[in-house]
């Protein structure tokens, strides 16, 4: 897929803009303030696509992106797997004995608090890893270090003082990639796929037991299955799932029939090829 126009939620350098320029290495890319206005943009035209990260294998799901979703008239067509590499940053001149002060999101700090701790180093938290590269550039004192990408540190002019100052090996946020339009593979046996839709159990008893019922009796494996609360009711709840199917295997095509029996206002969200995380 080669899409000129992307958006990302973030300001530049930050990992999102680090996986937009892994997956799509000739694509122009939009920094956006929300998760919203990037996929806004993609909904007005005005990007082709939004990287959006949805989990991470240390931090967790981001909840937001999942409530954002239904309400906008986007399809999943890609996913996208983008290692987190923390790096220690500062100014020229600057080491990692000088830096007193280290600034950049709670979760990149608490995903480096060891490290952090034993340089005896006091962490600030900011609003994102990108924009705390940024204000150092800016502040252009020794004093002060941030946690953030490679990237980071080449767009605003950085040095690299550790560039693996997380704590744990394997830290992996995984991206779904937005479009206006859905583009559904061609099914092809060797390959593997992901099928997302989202539905609301109907109002009998039981209802999200046998909803799911069908996928077990037909073979179907579920990655994952996410609930939320409808906009404007306590009552009702609305289901994400991820299906480890294509829609033409027959197993698939039984098994959304015994759904229909038991949920409503069934949504495909996309169809797309399953990514090997450790590729």
């Amino acid at each position: 897929m080669n899409d000129s126009i992307i958006a990302y939620q973030g300001v530049e350098g930050a990992y999102s803009h680090l996986a937009c320029k892994k997956a799509f290495s000739k694509s122009i890319t939009i920094a956006c303030d929300t998760f919203c206005d990037a996929m806004k943009l993609v909904e007005a035209g005005t990007a082709n696509l939004a990287m959006i990260p949805v989990e991470n294998s240390t931090a967790g799901r981001v909840e937001e992106i999942y409530r954002l979703i239904p309400k906008l008239k986007l399809y999943i067509v890609e996913e996208h797997f983008e290692p987190v590499n923390h790096c220690l940053l500062g100014v020229k001149g600057s080491s990692k004995q000088s830096i007193k002060y280290v600034s950049s999101h709670p979760q990149a700090l608490a995903q480096c608090h060891t490290n952090i701790t034993n340089l005896n180093i006091k962490a600030l938290a900011k609003f994102d890893t990108a924009g705390s590269a940024k204000e150092i550039s800016e502040k252009k004192d020794p004093f002060y270090g941030a946690i953030a990408s490679s990237l980071a540190a080449k767009l605003y002019d950085l040095e690299i003082l550790d560039d693996n100052f997380g704590d744990l090996v394997g830290n992996v946020t995984r991206f779904i990639i937005l479009s206006k339009e859905m583009s559904t593979p061609q099914y092809k046996k060797e390959e593997e796929y992901i099928t997302s839709l989202i539905f609301q159990v109907r109002d009998i008893p039981a209802a999200l037991y046998k909803a799911l019922g069908g996928f077990a009796t037909n073979g179907v494996n579920l990655i994952k299955l996410e609930s939320y609360s409808v906009p404007g009711s306590l009552q009702a709840s609305q289901f994400h799932i991820d299906i480890d199917a294509h829609p033409d295997e027959k197993k698939l095509k039984l098994a959304i029939e015994e759904l229909t029996f038991f949920a409503k206002d069934i949504k495909y969200m996309g169809v797309y090829k399953r990514k090997n995380q450790s590729k």
